[in-house]
C-alpha cells in the first residue's frame, strides 16, 4: 500500500492556559505513528478532546507538530515554506467542516467555485467545474440559490461540492455530518461512498460515532488522550480490540458483525435450497 499521509512519532504540545498550574502543558497528541493509504477512507475516532481534530489540522499544516514528521504526498510539511505549503494545500487537499462554512452573500455555484477562484481559475472555467460537482452531489438545480434558501443537508452538499471542485487527492472532513439529522446524515454518508466509488480519493474523516465509522471506513484509527490505541479495519477493531478501552468503544458492534456475516454466509445456501425447490 502506498501511503498518501504518513505520521512518524508525531507529538503536539500546546502551551498551558493562563489559569493552568505552573509548569503544566497540554499534550494534544503523544507519539502518533500512522499511515493512510492512497484511495482509502480512514476514520479518526475517539471521545471529545482525544486529539482527532488536532491530528486532522496537522495533516494540512494548519497546526505545526511539536516533534515528529507529517508527510503528505511525499512532502514533509515541517520542511516546507509557507508559500510551498499553501501551494500543496491548494493543489492536493481540501477540507469539509461541520459548520458548512459557506459565504451567505454568495450563490451556491459561487460557493462551490470558491477554491478555484482562490487558485486563480478564470470565472467561466471555475463555474463549469463547479456546475459539474453540483450535479454530482444532486444540486444541479440549486446553483443560483443562496445558502439561506437551502436545508442543512443541502448546505453540507455545497460544502462537499466546494471541496471536490478543486479535485483534491486528499479530502479532510472534520465531523462533517454531525450537525445533520440522522436520516440526512445517512444520506450524506451514502453520497460520500457513491462519490468514492466513482473516483477514489484519500479521505480522512473525523467522527465520534461508531455507526458512522463502521459504515464509511476502510480503516479506523482510535485515539484516546492523545495516543493512538489501535489502527485497523472496522472488523479488526470490533472483533480483536487491543485493550479494554477499545473493547468498550465497540461494545455491541462485534455481535452485529457476527450476525451480518452469518446472514451473508447463509444467503447462498438459502438460494440453493430455493433453486432446488423450483428445479
Amino acid at each position: 500500500m502506498t501511503a498518501m499521509v504518513t505520521l512518524h512519532h508525531v507529538t503536539k504540545i500546546y502551551p498551558p492556559a493562563p489559569d493552568a498550574p505552573a509548569g503544566g502543558r497540554a499534550a494534544a497528541l503523544d507519539g502518533i505513528s500512522l499511515d493512510v493509504g492512497e484511495g482509502e477512507i480512514c476514520v479518526l475516532m475517539g471521545l471529545s478532546g482525544c486529539g482527532k481534530s488536532t491530528l486532522l489540522r496537522l495533516m494540512n499544516g494548519l497546526v505545526p507538530s511539536t516533534s515528529g514528521q507529517v508527510i503528505v504526498g511525499g512532502h514533509d510539511l515541517g520542511t516546507l515554506s509557507e508559500r510551498k505549503l499553501q501551494y500543496l494545500r491548494r493543489g492536493t487537499m481540501a477540507m469539509v467542516f461541520q459548520s458548512f462554512a459557506l459565504f451567505p452573500h454568495r450563490s451556491v455555484i459561487d460557493n462551490a467555485a470558491f477554491g478555484l477562484e482562490i487558485a486563480g481559475v478564470p470565472k467561466a472555467e471555475r463555474h463549469r467545474r463547479a456546475a459539474e460537482v453540483l450535479e454530482q452531489v444532486g444540486l444541479a438545480g440549486n446553483a443560483k440559490q443562496f445558502p439561506h434558501q437551502l436545508s442543512g443537508g443541502m448546505r453540507q452538499r455545497v460544502g462537499l461540492a466546494r471541496a471536490l471542485a478543486v479535485d483534491p487527492a486528499l479530502l479532510l472532513m472534520d465531523e462533517a455530518f454531525s450537525a445533520l439529522d440522522p436520516l440526512t446524515r445517512r444520506d450524506m454518508q451514502d453520497l460520500l461512498l457513491d462519490l468514492q466509488a466513482e473516483k477514489r480519493r484519500t479521505i480522512v474523516f473525523v467522527s465520534h460515532d461508531v455507526d458512522e465509522a463502521m459504515h464509511l471506513a476502510d480503516r479506523i484509527a482510535l485515539l484516546h488522550d492523545g495516543k493512538l490505541l489501535q489502527h485497523g479495519t472496522p472488523e479488526e477493531l470490533a472483533a480483536s480490540p487491543v485493550d479494554e478501552h477499545v473493547r468498550r468503544f465497540f461494545r455491541g458492534v462485534a455481535p452485529a458483525l457476527q450476525a451480518s456475516h452469518a446472514l451473508a454466509a447463509a444467503a447462498p445456501q438459502a438460494a440453493a435450497r430455493m433453486g432446488a425447490l423450483h428445479g
